[in-house]
């Protein structure tokens, strides 16, 4: 990876992170149409630019991070179920990654649901405060998104409308949540790659491109939060579910006609 691939595929990190349109997964579209092989190394850049996202969440929500151990809690509780399966089901995770129509599918299907999730959860207390049981069926949501181009913001915030909470509790948990879970994606990948033979030196001879993509994906992660809660608060996800049911299907047809994604 050059360095304008390197910036490339972070601001497509820090933009669709915390967006119901599948972070991952647009990645893996993105790493096709550039033309970026998919080794071992890029699959780690992919899990590990999250950690610059996660150090956005921390900036704007600091204060919520210095509640009670309650908190905290019913973190764990909810990244307990994605750490499980997590672990177990890895290397086909890792496989579904090179997989495009994997990735186009689960983007129609994800934007059908996102149509409708309002509909559906029509009528959040907002008042509600977020009991342990909420947190792990939340968590049990999030496992969803472990198939490329689900999305983790869309399962967490989809199974947190379907415990009552608005739109922007909804969306809020699903932001604390992420910080537990993508960093020990990260971690995990880290020492996945430094676990193999001469996995200490791709990552010094990376170093400068790990570095540069978590700096960028912080940045426009930062303003893709601001952005987001402002307009989901106010509209809904109808638009989110339109682009993810457009992008996928474009995507399906172009394949589907014998053509291929590695157009650079």
């Amino acid at each position: 990876m050059d360095t304008l691939q390197t910036i490339i595929i972070a601001i497509v990190e820090g933009l669709t992170e915390f967006l119901p349109i599948s972070s991952t997964g647009h990645m893996i579209i993105a790493e096709k149409l550039l033309g970026i092989e998919s080794t071992d190394f890029v699959k780690a850049f992919t899990v590990i630019i999250q950690f610059g996202a996660i150090l956005s969440v921390l900036v704007l929500y600091w204060k919520r991070f210095f509640q009670s151990w309650d908190f905290y809690i019913k973190l764990l509780i909810g990244f307990i179920p994605a750490a499980i399966l997590g672990l177990l089901f890895n290397d086909v995770i890792d496989d579904m990654l090179e997989n495009v129509y994997v990735v186009a599918t689960t983007l129609v299907l994800g934007g059908i649901v996102m149509l409708f999730v309002d509909k559906w959860f029509n009528s959040p207390d907002k008042d509600k405060e977020i009991t342990y049981k909420n947190a792990f069926i939340i968590g049990c949501f999030q496992c969803i998104a472990m198939i490329p181009g689900v999305s983790r913001s869309m399962s967490t915030i989809v199974g947190g409308m379907s415990q009552k909470l608005t739109r922007k509790s909804a969306a809020e948990f699903s932001f604390f949540l992420a910080v537990p879970t993508m960093a020990a994606a990260t971690g995990y990948k880290l020492l996945k790659l430094l676990m193999q033979p001469d996995g200490a030196q791709i990552l010094q001879d990376n170093m400068s491109t790990l570095i540069i993509g978590n700096l960028v994906a912080f940045v426009v992660a930062m303003l893709a939060i601001k952005f987001f809660i402002g307009y989901v608060t106010k509209y809904g996800f109808k638009l989110f579910g339109w682009y993810r049911i457009v992008l996928g299907l474009g995507i399906l047809i172009y394949l589907l006609t014998g053509h291929d994604l590695n157009i650079l």
